[in-house]
């Protein structure tokens, strides 16, 4: 059997770039991302371990799940009627279980503002579905570091229903026979891998339901990447980037093709 990384992926924001966010939640930013962490096959029973001793002592039998806590809403509502101070603790001990488990973060987050501003002009009604750019990009980048430690990549995004489901398939199949989707001049200068090479790294696409303890620690890393692409001192984001939880901590000339990838994000003015 092969060495394998596991990459979990959640999603974030509608995928549709014609999306009217509505109301929009208090941070204000209108994004679609898709990412989570990446895990060693052999270090996964360490996390689900660590995930079972945090449920187990806050007696949670529900999936965690980021929103819900944020808001303390729908199966998080208890934590209203928590104090102060347990509800402090609740948050910190949370956080020490994205620290300790054995994983990094990845994604991409795509500013949608940004993305009509660069393709609605050029392609109209031929613009892609979010999805499409955001996975390429993120599978991409986590092949890519598979194949740095020699190991073959599995992907699991998290179960959606069978039209999208299927959609994400097609891209996971069209990297391994096509290799990805962008125009080469655009995107020479990030070393885009082969469909061979693709090939050769991608082990298996296995969805996985929300019951996941992979998949809920996934959506747990992958709001603050979203944040972070807006606002650099988010609490959360700036605690993994400090913790070296997140893939470019330590990176350097390497960040621009390997990290998270902040997709069309030139005219957001990030806040520090």
């Amino acid at each position: 059997m092969p060495n394998v990384l596991n990459f979990y992926l959640d999603e974030s924001g509608a995928r549709h770039p014609d999306h009217d966010p509505g109301k929009r939640a208090a941070h204000g930013y209108d994004w679609f991302a898709l990412g989570g962490i990446l895990i060693k096959e052999e270090d996964e029973e360490v996390a689900r371990k660590l995930h079972k001793q945090f449920c187990s002592k806050w007696n949670i039998g529900d999936p965690i799940h980021s929103v819900e806590i944020r808001g303390c809403t729908g199966n998080f509502l208890w934590l209203m009627e928590l104090s102060k101070g347990d509800r402090e603790n609740f948050f910190e001990e949370l956080y020490q279980l994205m620290r300790a488990v054995p994983a990094v973060g990845i994604s991409c987050v795509i500013d949608r503002p940004g993305y009509n501003l660069r393709y609605m002009e050029r392609y109209a009604d031929q613009r892609w579905m979010l999805c499409k750019s955001a996975f390429n990009i993120a599978v991409e980048r986590a092949t890519k570091y598979a194949r740095s430690i020699g190991y073959r990549l599995r992907v699991s995004p998290e179960r959606c229903n069978k039209p999208e489901d299927a959609r994400m398939k097609s891209y996971y199949d069209d990297l391994r026979t096509k290799g990805p989707p962008f125009a080469d001049d655009t995107s020479d200068k990030y070393g885009p891998l082969t469909a061979d090479q693709f090939k050769d790294t991608l082990y298996e696409f296995l969805p996985k339901k929300k019951s996941s303890p992979m998949a809920q620690l996934a959506d747990l890393y992958l709001w603050p990447m979203c944040m972070g692409g807006y606002h650099a001192s988010n609490r959360p984001f700036q605690r993994l980037m400090q913790d070296g939880k997140l893939i470019e901590c330590g990176m350097k000339q390497e960040w621009p093709m390997l990290a998270t990838k902040y997709y069309c994000f030139e005219n957001v003015v990030r806040k520090a």
